[in-house]
């Protein structure tokens, strides 16, 4: 069976996926929030584009691992200037400077937003 991932969220829809059936935006919990791991290839501030156009944050969520950041699915901004995380959006594209340089970023993972704290 062919694994299908949340649009909002990037999870595997019924394995991670927590986002409402009805599309509103989940609701994150205090406690819930995740310590954010380190990674050895990339900085805490890059920004991490998968080929899906979502953009992550190196160790922010755990539903995915650095051993699968790799080209062409992904590409990347290894120092982002300040407030591009927050810019990210249809209008403002975030756009790989490494990696598959073709990848832009136009939304942001959820759980990564959750663990950043906004």
């Amino acid at each position: 069976m062919k694994e299908v991932r949340c649009e909002r969220c990037d999870n595997i829809i019924g394995m991670g996926c927590a986002c409402p059936p009805d599309g509103s935006v989940p609701k994150a919990h205090p406690e819930e929030r995740r310590v954010r791991q380190e990674w050895r290839r990339f900085p805490g501030n890059a920004i991490l584009i998968k080929q899906n156009g979502k953009a992550h944050v190196p160790g922010a969520c755990d539903h995915m691992t650095e051993d699968e950041v790799r080209p062409p699915k992904w590409g990347w901004i290894l120092d982002p200037a300040p407030g591009d995380w927050d810019r990210i959006s249809e209008s403002s594209p975030a756009i790989a400077t490494g990696g598959n340089a073709q990848l832009r970023a136009t939304s942001r993972c959820m759980t990564c937003m959750g663990t950043l704290g906004g």
